[in-house]
């Protein structure tokens, strides 16, 4: 780094100082990325998929998606293809052609607020029911309507405790009820059966809307066939990453909302557009990449690249427990629970800590390579610290210690 070999970055991007030599910065910034990525396996990010002609061919000038995706006035920019993504977000998860809508977003937490601002607009004196493993996006969201809140527990393995659900909301039958449903919670990559949900408030003859948070499992649920937004499913809304599974290189993410549940928009007279999204103007270069890994890899090549991901986290869990470690996963997850590792570790290996718990997360892109050198440094550190397992009942059980 000519001319700050012992400056920090922050000192070297200082704008109120010496000149700046921008092409420095911008290669410390590029090895610290490249650096920091074979030992990066914490956070859900899929680094498999090649954005580069889309980022050479339009990365250099504004797009920008302003008003409704389906509107036909205002600056269109990539609205199209964002057009085509939605379409594709909901013909995979099964969502009636008549009664569907929605745009890409900013990422998960704008599309959990834009459903659960819809859905607090149609019944404001609703209590939102969340789970403990939810999403920290949501408690902040309730914050910002101005809305009651109430938490639900979770089990051990994260799913949400429906006999618990069911005492919170009969105690409340007298309010409309916003579930929020968590497809993928971010520690375990639980799933919370929206059936079991449905069935509590329909014991209870309680109405509302039933959102599901789907940022990181989304996608392949769907492609499972596990999760569907049909007139079956009494499912409302959805929100689901795009940087997460599809890991394109900007946040981003699609929300669904069925066209019947949402609120009146109006017409922005400068723009020529109608107002229905949180942020007004989009990303469009956000659409254009969502859209690329769609018609580059379809159906197929996405229910490919999960069966490979699964794979890679079960050959985890093994080598893992082979070593002295108790790992576990869900069936459908990509996520690999297990006690924290020491601090050494944890110093090297960027995972996701909560306490004594940590997990990695086996996305798309990730190698055998890496587990079997992220396993080698657990083997050559200290034991792990005695922590919860989930039984098949549900329940608890202490891991053994080593």
């Amino acid at each position: 780094m000519t001319g700050h070999q012992s400056l920090s970055l922050a000192d070297a991007a200082n704008l109120s100082g010496a000149p700046v030599d921008v092409t420095a910065v911008l290669d410390h910034l590029i090895r610290e990325a490249e650096a920091a990525a074979a030992t990066s396996i914490g956070f859900p990010g899929a680094v498999d998929l090649d954005y580069g002609e889309v980022m050479t061919r339009l990365g250099n000038r504004l797009w920008n998606n302003i008003g409704d995706p389906a509107d036909l006035g205002g600056v269109a920019h990539t609205r199209v293809l964002e057009q085509a993504v939605i379409a594709w977000f909901a013909d995979t998860l099964a969502m009636p052609r008549d009664d569907r809508w929605g745009y890409v977003t900013t990422g998960g937490t704008e599309g959990n607020l834009s459903a659960l601002h819809t859905a607090h607009h149609r019944h404001p004196t609703a209590r939102i029911y969340y789970s403990t493993a939810a999403h920290y996006s949501i408690p902040k969201i309730v914050r910002m309507l101005g809305a009651r809140g109430v938490v639900v527990n979770a089990d051990a393995g994260g799913e949400m405790d429906y006999a618990h659900l069911a005492a919170q909301v009969g105690r409340r039958r007298r309010w409309p009820a916003i579930l929020v449903a968590t497809a993928g919670t971010t520690l375990t990559e639980a799933v919370d059966d929206t059936t079991s949900i449905r069935t509590v408030l329909d014991e209870y003859q309680v109405n509302g809307h039933l959102h599901v948070d789907a940022a990181l499992s989304g996608i392949p649920l769907a492609l499972d066939g596990r999760l569907r937004l049909n007139d079956d499913s009494g499912i409302s809304s959805i929100a689901i990453s795009g940087h997460k599974f599809l890991g394109v290189p900007t946040p981003s993410g699609v929300v669904l909302i069925r066209d019947h549940a949402r609120n009146t928009a109006s017409r922005i007279t400068y723009t020529a557009t109608l107002d229905t999204t949180i942020t007004g103007s989009r990303c469009g270069l956000a659409a254009a990449l969502l859209w690329h890994a769609i018609a580059t890899h379809g159906h197929e090549g996405h229910r490919w690249r999960a069966t490979q991901a699964r794979r890679l986290a079960t050959y985890t869990v093994n080598q893992l427990n082979a070593a002295g470690w108790p790992a576990w996963r869900h069936p459908h997850a990509v996520t690999v629970v297990m006690p924290t590792p020491p601090e050494q570790v944890r110093k090297k290996w960027l995972l996701a800590t909560d306490g004594a718990t940590s997990h990695l997360v086996c996305m798309p892109g990730i190698t055998h390579g890496q587990i079997d050198a992220f396993v080698a440094d657990l083997t050559a550190a200290a034991p792990p610290r005695l922590i919860p397992r989930p039984r098949a009942d549900g329940l608890s059980t202490p891991s053994r210690t080593l």
